[in-house]
């Protein structure tokens, strides 16, 4: 979950935009998916080319995951606060993020900080069996609400610590890692299946440096280094 700041024009919002909740009328329009059309054509021209993530992000409608207010704006391609001092996540730096992990159908993902469950969501409509982990009670409760979640009941949701994993369910094929981390989480490498990968933003200093981590098949690691971005820390423990 990224960095932001609120651009609020239309009411006063004290600075957040909560995730819609399943009484709102819900429409998907052509205007939508024409906007959606311009976001993956702009994201294309940045360098994504995984066909699996640019499908994911046309099928997914963003402005769902947003305050009504936001709706004409849903599809800029930049992060919008959410509930708890969260964002939603700038679609280009999810695009990344997904490209990165090279998906194949079926692959077990772990995703350390659910937050708005537009990443988790993306990552299922490219086939993959989706486990998550928000610290956030408050956030972790409003998602519950979540219309879109009928939609992909393959997605598993917990509440808990992300540095902690999820060793019952281990080992997964890929991790996922949404908010800057303070180093490489060691009990989320042990659950790492060995031939996967790790993709995180490492905080370093000015930012975050994206990072890759492919674990062999003797257990040994091999790091790639990418762009730099902004995220909010990750932080350990539960917040309720």
């Amino acid at each position: 979950m990224e960095t932001t700041k609120c651009f609020c024009l239309c009411r006063p919002c004290a600075g957040i935009f909560y995730i819609a909740p399943d009484m709102r009328k819900f429409e998907d329009s052509y205007r939508h998916k024409g906007l959606r059309k311009k976001l993956i054509d702009s994201i294309k021209n940045k360098g994504i080319s995984d066909e699996l993530v640019l499908n994911a992000l046309m099928n997914l409608p963003r402005h769902f995951f947003l305050d009504t207010a936001l709706d004409n704006i849903a599809y800029e391609d930049r992060a919008f606060p959410i509930a708890e001092g969260q964002t939603i996540s700038q679609p280009y730096t999810v695009a990344y993020q997904s490209q990165l992990l090279q998906i194949k159908p079926n692959e077990k993902v772990l995703e350390i900080g659910t937050g708005s469950m537009y990443q988790a969501m993306i990552l299922a409509e490219m086939g993959a069996r989706v486990f998550t982990i928000e610290r956030q009670k408050g956030l972790f409760d409003l998602g519950k609400k979540f219309v879109l979640r009928k939609r992909y009941p393959t997605i598993k949701y917990f509440f808990g610590d992300g540095f902690e994993g999820l060793p019952t369910f281990a080992p997964f094929d890929k991790i996922i890692i949404t908010a800057a981390a303070p180093f490489v989480p060691p009990k989320l490498i042990e659950q790492l299946k060995p031939g996967g990968c790790m993709v995180l933003p490492l905080d370093e200093e000015g930012g975050q440096r994206m990072l890759r981590i492919w674990k062999n098949e003797e257990g040994a690691l091999k790091e790639e280094a990418f762009e730099q971005f902004s995220f909010v820390p990750m932080l350990s423990g539960k917040s309720r």
